[in-house]
C-alpha cells in the first residue's frame, strides 16, 4: 500500500501552548513520512506567539506544514480549533481544485508511525473512518502514574475494542491515530454548521457514536508493522504526575460519563450491543463512588484487626453468605488482574505486565481523584459556564520538558 499512489490526506494538529514540543514533533512526522500527498494543518491561536514561532520555526522550511491561527483568542475547546482547520482545508481545496480523501487527527506530543498513510490508505475507501491503536510510551522516572496508561491502552486497544468491533457496537474515535474521509466530515457540517462540536469536552468520542447514527461504517485496524512485530501505533508521552494526570481524567470523565451521556443519550431501542458498550463507557457513575466505598469499608476492616491485635479479642468472623461474596468478588479481581497482565505482557513485555498489578491500585486513586474535579467541572457546565480547554503540559521524547505550563 503506497498512500503517494491513491490518496490525499490532510493532518490536523491543534495546538494550544504548544511550543514546547510542537516543532520537534512536525519534525519527526516530516522524516517518517517522507513520501506521501499530505499537507499538515497545525492549529494556532492570536494570544500564543510561541506556539505560532515554534510552527514557522518548521513552515517556512518546509510547504506541507501550515499555519492556521484561529480568529478567537485561546483557549477555546480543541473542537473549536480543528474548525477553523477545516475551515482552511476547504478554502485550500476550492483554491487549488485539488481535494483532500481525508484528514488525520493527531496530538502535538504524538509520534507517528511510519505506516500509518499507508494503513489509511488501505481502509478508507471502504470505511468513513479508521482508528488506530494507540500505545503509551512510559515517561522515565515515573513507572507508576504514566506507566499506567500502557495498561489501560493495552486493555482498551488490545482487548475491548476489539470486542466492540466484533459485537457491531459504535466504536469511539481516540482524537489521535484516526482518519475521518472529508465527504463524512460534509455530511455532518451540513447538519449542523461545522464538522466538530465547539462545545464538547471531548469530541473525538462523540464523533464515534455520531457516525454510527449516521450510518457511516468505522474501522479499528490492528495490522502489525512486520510478521510478528508490534502493531501500526501511534506513541506519545502521557502525563507523568498525579495532578496532570487528575485534570486529564476528569475531562475524560466529565466529557464521556457526565456532560456526554446528556449530549448523546442512548442508541437505537433494540442495539442491545451499543447500550452495553455505552453503559461501560459511563459506567465511572457508579464505580467511582462504590470503589471509595470499598476503601473506606478496607481501611475500617485494617483499623478492626489493629485494634483487636493490640487490645485482644477475637473478630466475629463473616457469615456463610458474606464469605461467599468476598470470595467470589476475590476470583473476579484476580480474573480481571490477570487478564490484564497479560494483555500488557502481550504489548510491552513481561516486566510491564508485572507492573501492572501495583500501577492498577494507581489507577484507582487518579481516577478517585480525578472524579470529584469532573463533577465539579460538570456542575459548572450545568451552570451555565464556559467549555474551556483544560489540557497539561506535554513532552515529546528527546524535547526538553517543563512541567509547569507556559500559559493557563
Amino acid at each position: 500500500m503506497d498512500p503517494a499512489s491513491a490518496h490525499r490526506f490532510a493532518i490536523f494538529v491543534p495546538a494550544w501552548d504548544e511550543s514546547a514540543v510542537i516543532a520537534p514533533m512536525l519534525r519527526s512526522m516530516l522524516a517518517r513520512w517522507q513520501q506521501g500527498r499530505y499537507r499538515i494543518y497545525v492549529g494556532a491561536y492570536p494570544n500564543d506567539p510561541a506556539t505560532i514561532a515554534a510552527v514557522l520555526s518548521v513552515s517556512q522550511s518546509d510547504p506541507r506544514v501550515r499555519l492556521v491561527i484561529g480568529p478567537r483568542p485561546g483557549p477555546s475547546t480543541k473542537a473549536d480549533c480543528l474548525n477553523a482547520l477545516w475551515a482552511a482545508l476547504e478554502r485550500d481545496a476550492v483554491a487549488e481544485g485539488a481535494a483532500f480523501k481525508a484528514i488525520v487527527l493527531h496530538d502535538a506530543e504524538d509520534v507517528v508511525h511510519p505506516l500509518e498513510l499507508a494503513v489509511y490508505a488501505g481502509w478508507i475507501d471502504s470505511h468513513g473512518a479508521v482508528q488506530l491503536p494507540v500505545a503509551p510510551l512510559c515517561q522515565p522516572g515515573s513507572q507508576l502514574v504514566s506507566g499506567h496508561y500502557l495498561d489501560e491502552f493495552a486493555q482498551s486497544h488490545g482487548a475491548t475494542l476489539l470486542v466492540r468491533q466484533m459485537l457491531g457496537a459504535s466504536l469511539p474515535l481516540a482524537g489521535v491515530g484516526c482518519a475521518i474521509r472529508c465527504d463524512v466530515l460534509r455530511r455532518i457540517a451540513a447538519d449542523r454548521g461545522v464538522p466538530f462540536d465547539a462545545t464538547s469536552l471531548t469530541e473525538d468520542y462523540e464523533l464515534g457514536l455520531i457516525l454510527r447514527a449516521m450510518g457511516v461504517r468505522t474501522a479499528f485496524v490492528r495490522v502489525a508493522e512486520s510478521p510478528g512485530g508490534p502493531p501500526v501505533a501511534v506513541r506519545a508521552y502521557f502525563p507523568a504526575t498525579v495532578h496532570a494526570s487528575v485534570r486529564q481524567k476528569a475531562r475524560w470523565i466529565a466529557g464521556i460519563a457526565l456532560a456526554g451521556w446528556d449530549r448523546t443519550g442512548w442508541g437505537r431501542l433494540r442495539d442491545v450491543a451499543d447500550h452495553w458498550m455505552r453503559m461501560r463507557d459511563r459506567r465511572m457513575t457508579l464505580a467511582m463512588p462504590v470503589l471509595a466505598i470499598a476503601y473506606f469499608a478496607s481501611l475500617c476492616w485494617a483499623l478492626s484487626l489493629a485494634c483487636h491485635q493490640l487490645f485482644g479479642g477475637a473478630m466475629q468472623p463473616p457469615g456463610a453468605l458474606l464469605g461467599w461474596m468476598l470470595g467470589l468478588n476475590l476470583s473476579m479481581l484476580a480474573w480481571r488482574l490477570g487478564m490484564r497482565i497479560a494483555i500488557v505482557a502481550r504489548l510491552h513485555g513481561w516486566r510491564e505486565g508485572l507492573w501492572a498489578a501495583p500501577r492498577m491500585l494507581v489507577a484507582n486513586l487518579i481516577g478517585l481523584l480525578a472524579a470529584r474535579r469532573a463533577l465539579s467541572t460538570y456542575l459548572g457546565l450545568l451552570g451555565g459556564g464556559p467549555v474551556r480547554w483544560d489540557k497539561t503540559a506535554h513532552q515529546f521524547p528527546g524535547a526538553a520538558f517543563d512541567p509547569a505550563p507556559a500559559a493557563a
